[in-house]
């Protein structure tokens, strides 16, 4: 059975463990934990944050349903909104690209102390001068080291693809998946990026079957080749039923984590309302 999560990317103007409090007060199954700024940004997240955090989540009893990587905005002290997925596990340069891939091996850690079964990550964009073949090798390289660590672990890793990234659809992380030819190596499947890029969304669920890692909910309003922008469910186009519908046609039985990081000025109606809309499918 599929059930809800919520993440703390809504929560950017409270701590960690209080942003975990609230998503349980609104009857979340599961929270997923920002591996960023201001929450884990992992250079500056340490012991004494690994309590507080654990302690937050016993006294709530709310499992971690994913530790997002996908961003890592705490690098820059004053980043420019091209920098978002910066530095990034495609980058040509080597250090650039190893220090991400340090970043991301953080961020199974703090999978395996929460018992989070997975942790996602966005490929980024190749910069100007980097082919997109040559970015490839380099995600490749970035892989191999990742996949290894993960394994180790016991913790999977979800490609999330995004229009305008290096992968950006579903025909694109499910070729990668092949290619890369690991068990650990999946896609975390953002239905909003699903449908901004133009595809069916139950038709991409369903033809991820086995590789699913983890799902991101949001509406979008306008539906194929909408804008992407995060909206509260029920607010837009996207047809819940349908995607509940294909989720239950594979047997996915992981979590659902709303992914509203839109409303970082009322993240408590975001989630109170979201739950509601939602709820009715789980």
């Amino acid at each position: 059975m599929v059930e809800l999560a919520f993440s703390t990317n809504a929560y950017t103007k409270y701590d960690l463990p209080e942003a975990v409090r609230r998503i349980a007060d609104h009857g979340y199954a599961g929270v997923e934990l920002l591996g960023d700024d201001p929450h884990a940004y992992f250079p500056d997240f340490g012991d004494d944050e690994r309590d507080e955090l654990l302690e937050a989540l016993d006294g709530s009893d709310i499992a971690v349903s994913n530790v997002n990587a996908n961003t890592a905005m705490g690098y820059y002290t004053d980043a420019p909104p091209s920098a978002f997925f910066e530095p990034s596990v495609i980058r040509a340069d080597d250090a650039a690209r190893e220090w991400r891939v340090d970043y991301t091996k953080r961020a199974i850690d703090l999978a395996k102390t929460v018992d989070s079964p997975a942790v996602c990550l966005a490929t980024g964009r190749p910069l100007p001068g980097t082919l997109p073949a040559e970015a490839h090798e380099s995600l490749r390289k970035s892989l191999d080291e990742i996949l290894d660590y993960a394994v180790a672990g016991d913790v999977e890793i979800g490609i999330e693809f995004e229009p305008e990234l290096l992968v950006e659809n579903t025909d694109e992380v499910l070729a990668l998946i092949e290619d890369v030819g690991q068990d650990s190596l999946g896609v975390n499947l953002d239905v909003g990026h699903a449908a901004v890029y133009g595809e069916d969304v139950a038709e991409s669920i369903r033809a991820s079957a086995g590789s699913i890692t983890g799902v991101h909910l949001e509406d979008i309003v306008g539906g194929p080749r909408g804008k992407h922008y995060h909206r509260i469910p029920g607010e837009g186009d996207l047809d819940f039923r349908n995607i509940f519908n294909a989720l239950d046609d594979i047997g996915y039985d992981g979590f659902a984590t709303v992914e509203l990081y839109t409303y970082p000025d009322e993240p408590d109606r975001a989630a109170r309302e979201a739950y509601a809309e939602l709820e009715r499918y789980v």
